[in-house]
């Protein structure tokens, strides 16, 4: 913990018994000309809990970009909804919590929530797959998807 009572994780988060949780800090790049963050950088602090969960889950955006699994893939957005509910400012330090909703051969759906300690500013829901060059569709390699389901006892 550090010495002004903020909880440090690594550089990528950590990933929890639901999910993963990140830390991020606002700073002024992040905000309007009031000091309030600018709506559209949430969707970068969602896009770095997601990626940072794929990363600690064993899924790097690299590989799938060699081709490490037969051919070239990448991860699209299909769908995504977002519900603001609070705002955050300057110097803030923010959580982000992702988890898997729901997982099928080709889909993942993503529940996200950004946190200024206890306060939930935004819930989020993401929907994504993956596709070929070609832009078609692709289903998970087949270890994805025990990796993406939340821990059990």
């Amino acid at each position: 913990m550090a010495d002004d009572g903020e909880i440090v994780t690594g550089l990528s988060g950590e990933l929890t018994r639901e999910g993963h949780r990140l830390s991020a800090r606002v700073y002024y790049a992040d905000t309007d000309f009031s000091g309030v963050v600018y709506h559209a950088r949430y969707l970068e602090f969602l896009e770095r809990g997601r990626s940072d969960y794929l990363r600690l889950c064993g899924v790097h955006h690299t590989e799938l970009a060699d081709g490490a699994h037969g051919e070239r893939i990448v991860w699209v957005v299909r769908r995504m909804e977002i519900d603001f509910r609070g705002s955050a400012r300057m110097d803030d330090v923010l959580t982000i919590e992702t988890r898997t909703a729901e997982i099928s051969g080709a889909r993942i759906v993503m529940a996200q929530r950004i946190l200024r300690g206890a306060d939930l500013l935004i819930e989020a829901r993401v929907e994504a797959a993956i596709i070929g060059m070609n832009g078609r569709p692709r289903r998970f390699p087949k270890d994805w998807t025990g990796r993406f389901l939340p821990a059990r006892d």
